[in-house]
């Protein structure tokens, strides 16, 4: 292997649909190569893996083997995974389907932990690992009243992970991941809840969280102020997704219809010229219900190319990520995240889905060196 790079930086598995082991592994051999040899070409790769559950399950002990070979010739490791998604992910209707089984349920901590089993063994010396997962669940299925549930699931699973630490020697953290509409989505909200866990250190050391930059730009939040306010908390870091959302100001809605499709859920928030936030579960609600007057100010859950500052009738929230990058440690990894190639736009599609990659990663590179 070569020399690991200080800082990681990657992008996110999930854009390539694959949901058995044999396609998750097909997609990371047709299009990861290509990418790290734009990328990082005298450095060790990091890859953020995305696993199903069922891929998780499928993973014999001949397959770990061939793939860790694969990593070794490709000069590549796993550094962190995304376990948020349990299932299907692609090709079909997820919306807020994507959020169960959430946090109340032992089959969210069973599949956690066996992605913590397999990540160990895939992680160099040296370097700890992350598991992003749902931020707790979708508010419209769960509430506060629900926490005692939520907290027994958490304590079990980090509870296996600080077991794995002790006998391996490799430290893997649960990134909680806010979004919005669930339980956890503003940093408030994550604030109070790390407060409220009262959890031994032994434990709380392996819970952190998977700051998704789309995310947390929906909720019109700025970067410093959130950023100071986990500090402040004592919420670590275990990652940063870095993505952007789609900006809208316009004086007619009805051009954000183009964004408007079956898979995932594209929520909104407007917020009025007088500063009031509207929260919407997903755009065509936000289309239909929403009394647009001038000045508001919408901003979607769709992820887009973060190199991209407008699109054909919108902006972006790529000022959100200009204004985090320089704050954010050199020890936390970086992961691109923009899973919505297969229904983005015309006009956002730059060339074969590798290009894109690509051009986001020398776009966050080009800024972080800036």
């Amino acid at each position: 292997m070569s020399k690991i790079p200080g800082r990681l930086i990657t992008y996110c598995s999930n854009i390539h649909p694959g949901d058995t082991w044999e396609e998750t592994f097909a997609a990371l051999q047709r299009y990861v190569p290509i990418v790290k040899a734009a990328v990082s070409p005298g450095h060790s790769f990091p890859i953020g893996l995305r696993l199903s559950s069922r891929a998780a399950a499928e993973l014999t002990v001949a397959h770990n083997l061939a793939f860790k070979s694969w990593l070794a010739a490709q000069d590549c490791f796993i550094a962190t995974i995304n376990g948020f998604p349990f299932g299907s992910f692609h090709d079909e209707r997820i919306k807020e389907q994507v959020y169960l089984p959430d946090w109340r349920s032992r089959e969210r901590t069973e599949y956690t932990l066996r992605l913590a089993h397999l990540l160990a063994g895939w992680l160099p010396e040296g370097v700890d690992g992350s598991i992003s997962t749902v931020p707790l669940g979708f508010k419209e299925f769960i509430g506060a009243n629900n926490y005692p549930e939520i907290r027994k699931q958490l304590e079990r699973t980090l509870t296996g992970l600080a077991r794995i630490a002790a006998e391996t020697g490799k430290k893997i953290m649960l990134a909680l991941e806010p979004e919005p509409g669930c339980l956890l989505e503003t940093t408030g909200e994550v604030c109070r809840f790390f407060d409220s866990l009262e959890l031994p250190d032994g434990l709380m050391i392996h819970l952190g969280l998977c700051y998704d930059c789309c995310h947390q730009a929906v909720e019109f939040e700025e970067p410093a102020e959130s950023l100071h306010r986990l500090l402040s908390a004592g919420v670590p870091l275990a990652k940063i997704q870095v993505s952007s959302a789609i900006q809208f100001k316009g004086e007619d809605p009805a051009l954000l219809q183009s964004l408007d499709e079956p898979c995932y859920l594209h929520q909104v928030v407007v917020r009025r010229q007088e500063g009031e936030l509207l929260r919407y579960a997903d755009l065509p609600v936000a289309l239909t219900r929403h009394d647009s007057r001038q000045g508001d100010e919408w901003r979607c859950h769709f992820h887009v190319p973060i190199f991209q500052a407008t699109t054909k009738h919108t902006g972006t929230t790529q000022e959100f990520l200009t204004g985090l990058l320089p704050l954010i440690p050199k020890t936390v990894l970086l992961e691109v995240e923009t899973y919505t190639w297969d229904v983005l736009p015309a006009d956002l599609r730059c060339g074969a889905v590798t290009d894109s990659i690509i051009r986001e990663i020398r776009w966050l590179k080009e800024r972080l060196h800036a």
